[in-house]
């Protein structure tokens, strides 16, 4: 297992909280792969737990709302009409 240089902070998916992970700490393999910065890293290179887990977080980023095998196309957003603000129109008959 690979050893931290730096010290960081993770969110921990579980705990739904901020964990520190101190410098010279060799985190647990679930919080270790969380670290995807490799200057975090004593070697400078990313534990094999931590770059799966980064290589499969760009992969579900590439494509959201879409399951593996999924043909569906994503719904289209719908925008909201525009209507002038509050008392355009007579501000532009020039009635004073």
């Amino acid at each position: 297992m690979a050893i931290l240089a730096k010290t960081v902070f993770v969110r921990d998916p579980e705990r739904h909280r901020d964990v520190m992970l101190a410098a010279g700490q060799e985190p647990e393999p679930r919080l270790a792969a969380l670290v995807t910065n490799p200057d975090a890293w004593e070697d400078g290179k990313l534990p094999t737990a931590a770059k799966k887990a980064a290589q499969e977080r760009s992969e579900s980023e590439d494509q959201p709302g879409q399951s593996e095998g999924s043909d569906a196309k994503p719904a289209a957003k719908k925008t909201a009409a525009r209507t002038p603000a509050r008392g355009r129109k007579s501000a532009d008959e020039g009635g004073s």
